[in-house]
């Protein structure tokens, strides 16, 4: 069985939400200071002996997270019409680190978000 390196990285960012259609107290205005882990696996490694330098997945996290950075989400794409749950923001995190990273060696293999210091979700299309 071949090699696998698996990276990660961990990030924040800061929002407020409306989960729609949501029976509880959660379908009011509310905010969270959120904890992004990015796993990145990686096939072999590079020249230097890296599977993927770990600034440039922190870099990638960063821009993806700074257009939900102290935002209401439901007003940013695709949460003005895709509800802002923690499953869903952390699909949409997977999907566009994914199409920043993915490659011959490298790609993405998880994302966990967390909402709170006590609940998270990971999200991952294999496995």
């Amino acid at each position: 069985m071949p090699a696998k390196y698996t990276l990660k990285v961990v990030s924040d960012f800061a929002s407020a939400h409306t989960l729609r259609d949501y029976p509880g107290a959660c379908s009011r205005m509310h905010g969270h200071n959120w904890k992004v882990e990015a796993e990145v696996e990686a096939s072999e490694l590079d020249a230097v002996g890296m599977g993927i330098d770990f600034k440039q997945i922190r870099r990638q996290v960063r821009e993806i997270t700074d257009v939900l950075d102290h935002r209401y989400l439901n007003e940013v794409k695709p949460f003005d019409t895709l509800n802002p749950t923690a499953e869903n923001i952390a699909a949409f995190l997977f999907s566009q680190l994914s199409k920043a990273l993915n490659d011959d060696r490298i790609r993405v293999k998880a994302i966990t978000l967390w909402e709170t210091e006590r609940a998270c979700v990971r999200y991952t299309d294999s496995d």
